[in-house]
């Protein structure tokens, strides 16, 4: 048994050293090249009026983070055109295929100004609109860009949830708007925080998904980050601009954003918090309170706790056959639930281009491996056959106490410069369900 657990703890290891490999998505830049080609326009530019639109979150998780896109008037031909970047359909041929494995594409669609912001509006988004002080020959040479960007054949890019999204692609187009000032004064400048930690931010109000996804996150997501980077957000953009100045080529120093308007304010929703909050202690709650009630059907099962008298309508499950059954399908439940986690998690981190997971050490200690606590949940439960029950029984205390170990690991490597994962949420979870139903409990009480 206990070579049995040593070759299962080193499966569990394998995955944390293995992701040093395949697949990177590149960094979107755009090119001199993509914007030289452009005439003079100026004269033309002079009738164009150029504005950010930046929009609040929605109520679809996909929708959480905000959106952004420009908008051009055009007070020569009267029209005022949407540039969005973050179009994407469900009907899109292979659509879940190719998000499954991260081959997401996105395009970059053109629409009335009007219409797009009245959509945003019913779906009680935020909407605040930024008018750029540029000159016309930078205002000309921004639409006849966009205007490239929405052809058949130009229109669709290689979707990156933190490098190449509606809001890189609109801080690029800024950037050489201004000829590179934007990027060469936040290119380098500190972050306020990681990408994990905005993440957080935009989940708060959500305790489950908040935990989800940063749990499928690895420790790539806690490095440090710039300024730059963090305008991954509409809403780091929308701040950054406001308050940038910038000299354009004829020498005159200009304020970026020469007017804000609210256009609209939503009403009863969550705006993203100001800093990240600290999930764990909840968790840790969570999962102390669970491993409380895993920790009294155990000592029930093992008479340690007397049974109840026959009263009452849940009397049968206070008894110690009660109580087994309990203690059976939450085990079977509890695996099934961190098993298909586990499962999730490592197939985007081994076989997908979701390269944001890479590299978790929750893998050490929520993986597929927890999918054999179920079928070993029920027969502990239900089995007719006392000898397969105590048999699934110690195969339960072996597996949780694999878990149980990973964990320890995944909190010890902490100390080590290479391993940086903010993980504490899945760990504070994890770790005391997995002790309670360990074989150490049962270990330490036979040596006492």
């Amino acid at each position: 048994m206990k070579k049995l657990l040593v070759v299962l703890l080193f499966l569990n290891i394998l995955p944390i050293f293995a992701q040093e490999r395949i697949f990177t998505t590149p960094d979107y830049e755009i090119t001199d090249d993509e914007f030289d080609f452009f005439p003079d326009y100026s004269a033309r530019g002079k009738y164009l009026t150029v504005k950010i639109a930046v929009a609040g979150p929605g109520d679809e998780l996909y929708l959480w983070w905000g959106h952004i896109g420009i908008i051009v008037e055009d007070a020569l031909t009267g029209e005022d055109l949407f540039f969005d970047w973050g179009v994407f359909s469900f009907d899109t041929e292979n659509f879940f295929l190719d998000f499954a494995f991260g081959r997401l594409f996105y395009s970059c669609m053109v629409s009335p100004a009007d219409y797009a912001m009245n959509r945003m509006i019913r779906e009680n988004r935020d909407i605040t609109l930024y008018t750029l002080d540029l000159p016309p020959d930078a205002k000309m040479e921004l639409f006849l860009f966009a205007e490239n960007n929405v052809r058949p054949e130009n229109r669709n890019y290689l979707y990156h949830h933190f490098k190449d999204n509606c809001a890189t692609r609109v801080r690029d187009i800024i950037d050489r708007a201004v000829g590179g000032s934007f990027k060469a004064q936040f290119g380098e400048a500190p972050g306020r925080f990681t990408f994990r930690q905005h993440g957080l931010r935009h989940t708060w109000f959500s305790p489950f998904w908040g935990w989800a996804l940063s749990f499928l996150m690895g420790q790539d997501i806690d490095r440090n980050i710039t300024v730059w980077d963090e305008m991954f957000l509409p809403s780091e953009i929308a701040m950054h601009c406001s308050d940038f100045r910038y000299t354009d080529a004829s020498g005159v120093e200009r304020q970026l954003v020469s007017k804000i308007e609210v256009l609209h304010k939503a009403v009863d929703r969550p705006a993203a918090a100001e800093s990240p909050p600290k999930n764990w202690i909840g968790e840790l709650i969570l999962g102390l309170s669970i491993a409380l009630v895993f920790g009294l059907l155990r000592l029930r099962v093992a008479g340690i706790i007397p049974e109840t008298k026959h009263s009452g309508k849940l009397w049968y499950f206070k008894t110690a056959e009660g109580s087994r059954y309990m203690l059976g399908v939450t085990q079977a439940a509890a695996g099934l639930f961190f098993g298909f986690m586990g499962f999730l998690l490592f197939f985007m981190s081994f076989f997908t281009t979701h390269d944001y997971t890479y590299h978790n050490a929750n893998l050490l200690f929520i993986n597929p491996l927890l999918l054999a606590a179920v079928p070993l949940g029920f027969l502990a439960a239900f089995s007719k056959n006392s000898t397969k029950r105590q048999k699934a029984d110690r195969l339960l205390g072996w597996l949780w106490t694999v878990i149980f170990l990973g964990g320890i690991l995944s909190i010890i490597i902490r100390f080590f410069p290479a391993f940086y994962q903010q993980n504490q949420p899945a760990q504070a979870v994890v770790i005391p369900i997995a002790f309670v139903l360990s074989a150490v409990p049962l270990w330490v009480r036979r040596k006492s």
